[in-house]
């Protein structure tokens, strides 16, 4: 990740919260490149390799939990949309709506009964 957009990014993030006793925290950053990778690779996130520095993947799912719930990612994929769009490079034409950006509706509608038309048997009077 560049440092233009890094810069971007970085005022979307909290602050680091105070640090319990234990292993320093991993850098935003680090983290976000990690997620970055396993999206773009299609990995499980167990299977995200410690020696590229971005720590366990563990902690970038949590720390991609933690964003999405606070609305930060919602916020940064409109910024990264509007950059992207200032600098003409989205090709609008290839746009598709999806279950991701659009509610679908749950389930299959009950139809209504519907009601015979044909002839019945008569009540019996006896």
């Amino acid at each position: 990740m560049d440092d233009a957009l890094w810069e971007l990014i970085r005022p979307l993030l909290p602050p680091p919260s105070a640090r319990a006793l234990g292993r320093r925290p991993v850098e935003d950053r680090l983290c976000l490149q990690g997620i970055l990778y396993v999206l773009y690779n299609d990995i499980a996130w167990r299977h995200l390799p410690p020696e590229l520095g971005f720590g366990s993947g563990q902690t970038c799912w949590r720390r991609l939990d933690r964003w999405q719930r606070s609305g930060i990612l919602e916020d940064l994929h409109r910024i990264l949309l509007s950059e992207l769009n200032g600098a003409s490079e989205l090709d609008w034409s290839r746009v598709r709506v999806d279950g991701s950006h659009v509610r679908a509706k749950r389930g299959v509608p009950t139809p209504a009964r519907r009601r015979s038309t044909g002839g019945k048997r008569a009540a019996r009077i006896t």
